[in-house]
Order: structure tokens, then sequence, then C-alpha cells
């Protein structure tokens, strides 16, 4: 298990450690179904040379095209008829390190519609190395916990490219996980969810169900993200009260409501940008350059605010933000979401992965892309936010298919919701609010 916690995001080379060669001979005792995460052995596999520092341009290209692919998933999960007005929260970042894992093994147009779908001009090494790059050290303390870890589990026996491999430890340093889905699925996928939930402080339990890791399993990769802030300044919680809070449906239910007034980041606009009326307002954090930022369309724009925004005007909504003094209210909100993302990949365009892959880079054995999934949560109260999120995807053999006047902002009715990295604009969490009291 790869950890890239808060104390040091970045990847220290560990003494060289086991090679290739240890995971093709791993026997029945890297059999690895016990189950706890422990029960498994991790291979080290020796990088060929230590990550370099990535470019700025690049490593802000990647983060722009990251930001850029979790719009393209809001649109996709939130799309009519399953996805329309209901709460949701992702993890942009979480997904795209977990396809920048997979995108070097991949090679025609496998790699090209992945490669799209990120947004990325980089080939795959260079997008994973600046990708494994990009979660920058941030020391921990009480008021910050920021933890992503990667993880690579494959068959036992399963000749993976030493290049391939090369080029995961390089830019994630990660290990291998040598298991027996074949004989074993239910005690691999028992393997897997644990590592994932104990990486998330158990809030992210049962990441893969029990048909997304079958017996023709023969790699999965992970990424687990886990976000414990507290907001640079609190809400009170004596301030926190009942208020009506305006749902799609047309009702308004009483729902717990912060409120504070103060000096923040605030922006507002129509017309120009996505053709509906917004407020915008960052809220930050004690530590770690980290921010929430809420996006709340007019009384009644929400879907039409939410159909027409993309990254640019994202990016333009974000770059207006200035200094003002802001009444604002704020729900309490905790809610989770569970994705089979088979369906929105392709909706952008993910299509050869699974039909006519070619993952040729990986391994000899004809492999394709056959689950991807991401569990997320989030949680805001008057102290700050803690969010986490699991993210996997599945590969197997194939088969089928003054002060001024203060502004007033009362969230008291849906709205958009992302915590970013400030200093790089990355998407750690992207999500929509559209009932408060809704899981």
């Amino acid at each position: 298990m790869t950890n890239r916690s808060s104390a040091g995001h970045h990847r220290s080379r560990r003494p060289a450690g086991l090679l290739l060669a240890a995971v093709l001979a791993a026997g029945p005792a890297l059999a690895g179904c016990g189950s706890t995460a422990s029960d498994t052995p991790t291979v080290r596999v020796t990088a060929s040379s230590v990550r370099p520092t990535a470019d700025p341009a690049r490593s802000a290209a990647v983060a722009a095209g990251t930001s850029a692919f979790g719009v393209d998933l809001l649109h996709a999960l939130s799309a009519p008829p399953d996805g329309a007005g209901r709460n949701l929260v992702l993890s942009p970042s979480g997904l795209a390190t977990v396809l920048a894992m997979l995108l070097p093994g991949a090679r025609g147009a496998t790699a090209d519609e992945l490669g799209k779908a990120l947004h990325s001009g980089l080939d795959a090494r260079q997008y994973a190395l600046v990708t494994g790059a990009l979660v920058r050290p941030v020391p921990a303390t009480d008021k910050l916990t920021l933890r992503q870890t990667d993880d690579l589990w494959t068959q036992q026996g399963l000749t993976v490219d030493p290049a391939y491999l090369d080029t995961l430890a390089t830019a994630f340093d990660a290990g291998v996980h040598p298991v027996d889905f074949a004989k074993d699925p239910a005690g691999s996928r028992r393997l897997v969810n644990t590592a994932v939930e104990k990486a998330t402080e158990g809030r992210i339990k049962d990441l893969f169900g029990e048909r997304q890791i079958t017996s023709d399993t023969r790699l999965v990769l992970t990424d687990a993200l886990y976000l414990k802030a507290k907001w640079a300044t609190a809400f009170t919680p004596a301030k926190t009260s009942d208020r009506p809070f305006h749902t799609l449906d047309g009702s308004a239910p009483a729902v717990a409501t912060m409120a504070r007034t103060g000096t923040l980041r605030y922006a507002e606009g129509s017309g120009g940008i996505v053709g509906e009326p917004w407020q915008a307002v960052e809220l930050p954090y004690a530590e770690g350059g980290l921010a929430m930022d809420l996006i709340v369309p007019a009384q009644g724009g929400f879907t039409a605010f939410t159909k027409g925004l993309d990254q640019p005007q994202l990016d333009r909504i974000l770059g207006a933000l200035e200094e003002r003094s802001v009444d604002l209210t704020l729900p309490r909100f905790h809610f989770d979401t569970s994705s089979d993302l088979t369906s929105a990949l392709r909706a952008l365009g993910v299509r050869a992965a699974f039909d006519a892959p070619d993952f040729s880079g990986l391994a000899k054995e004809q492999l394709g892309l056959s689950t991807v999934v991401q569990k997320a949560t989030v949680e805001v109260t008057e102290d700050g936010t803690v969010a986490a999120a699991g993210s996997g995807a599945g590969v197997g053999v194939m088969a089928a298919p003054a002060a001024p006047e203060a502004v007033e902002l009362h969230v008291d009715r849906p709205f958009l919701f992302l915590v970013r990295d400030t200093a790089d604009g990355r998407p750690l969490f992207l999500g929509q609010v559209t009932d408060p009291q809704a899981g």
C-alpha cells in the first residue's frame, strides 16, 4: 500500500526491494485470502529512476484537465433519468489517479480515448508522473488530515510488463499486492475493500461489490482519498437554526442551517458566463491551502445552470472571487454517493477499453477494463469538512462486453460545491446538494 499522507505527500524512494521476479514466483503463501490487508504482502518494485520534478506548466495543465474531467463526470452522473435532482459527491482527483495508473498499459484507441476523457495532451508516462507529483506535502495537524493511498493488486503468476510496473513505481511508489482472484475472488475482494476502508478511516466500505471482482479479474487499481479539515473560521453552533431549503420539487423543508458574517472571497454574475444568475463564495480551511467553493444559482435556475457549466466557465467563476463582507447561511449536510462509472465513462467516449481493449503495455494476456467504481462521502458541519472517496478499476480477461455593505448569500436552494487545492486548482471533491436532509 502506498500512503501519500499529509505528513509527506512526496513518495520517498525506498531501498532496493523485491523485483518483478518475486511477483511471478509468488506461490500459495502469497494468496492473500485472509480478511485484512495486512495478510497480503506488498512486493516492492524498484523504480529505475527518481521521479523528475514536474514542470509547473504541465502540472497546471493536468490539474485543469482533472477539473474538466470532473465537470464532465458531474454532467454524466446527474443526467436524467437516474441522476436528475439527486445529491451527488465525487472525487475527480481520485478517479483521474486510477486512470493515470491504468493509462501506461493502454495502447492505440484504448489509450487515445482515455487520454481524451482526461483532457490530457501528455503521453501516458508523463501524465502518470505529473499526476503522481501533484499532491504536495502538507504537514498533518489537529486541523488538517489529507491522505491519498494508491494500490495495485495483481493475479498471482500474471506476467506484468516490467516497464509498466516501473512507471507505477516511479510515479506513485506503488508496490504490488499478489492475490488469487481466479481461485478466491471473494477473499481477494475483501482484501481490496478492507485496504480502502482502512485508508479512509472507515468512511468508504465495500468499494467493489460481489459481481465487480470475479474469477476473471486479473488486476485491480485503487485510490483512496481522505480529508478532515477545519474551517479557518468556524461557524458558531448557537447560530445554527432550522431554515427553509427550497428543493427542486418546489417543497421547502426546514433544515439545520449554519450562519456567519465575515470577510470571504465572493463573486456574482449572470448572463455572460452560463446564462443564469449565480453567486459564489469560498470558505478557506485552516491549513494546507485548501478551500470549499459554493456556487449557488438563482432560485429556479439550478438545472439550466449546471447543464451549461463547463470548465472554462468554472474557471471564470472562481477567477472572479474577491474579498467582500458576506452574510452567509449554509445548511449542514452529510451524504454518500456510490457510482458504477462504466456508463459515465462510455458517455465521455471511453469505449475501446471495454469493447475492443488494447492493454498490451500491461501484460501479454488479452485483458480489458471490466469495471470502474467510486464511492464518496462528504460531511459539512460548523467545525469543518470530512470527506472521503474510494476509486477503483478492475481489469480482467475478455468476456462478453466596510467595510462595504455585506452582500447576502443565503444558501436556501440547490447548489454546487467544490473542494480544491487553491495552489494548483486540483479538485479533490465536487458535488451538488439538492436536498440537505437526503442521505
